[in-house]
């Protein structure tokens, strides 16, 4: 709760932000977990300096650090429009490709 808190204070959002303690949803989705040797790899350097250059900043360690991440844009009608799950720390859908699935011309990854 408290890195939500965190966040929701650093991005100004106010929607709802929803949290899954117990990672149901990550087991779920069948999400990765990275490990100790994807911290040195090239991706991974490069993520680190594009955050860096974009002014974040990593606060603190997680329960489970190595838990990578995803991108989903779900539809009305249990439809998937949009699936991208994280190789690494820093792989992210890019954002022309989550608009684009937004707006319907893109396609399921």
């Amino acid at each position: 709760m408290n890195y939500a808190r965190l966040f929701r204070e650093e991005t100004g959002i106010t929607f709802p932000l929803l949290v899954d303690a117990d990672r149901a949803a990550y087991q779920a989705a069948e999400l990765k977990s990275a490990n100790l040797f994807h911290l040195f790899r090239s991706e991974n350097k490069e993520a680190r300096g594009r955050a860096k250059g974009a002014g974040h900043r990593q606060h603190a360690l997680g329960k489970n650090p190595f838990q990578l991440g995803a991108s989903f844009i779900f539809a009305p009608g249990n439809r998937d429009l949009f699936i991208h799950q994280s190789r690494t720390f820093g792989d992210n859908a890019e954002l022309k490709t989550l608009l684009s699935a937004l707006s319907g011309r893109g396609t399921l990854h």
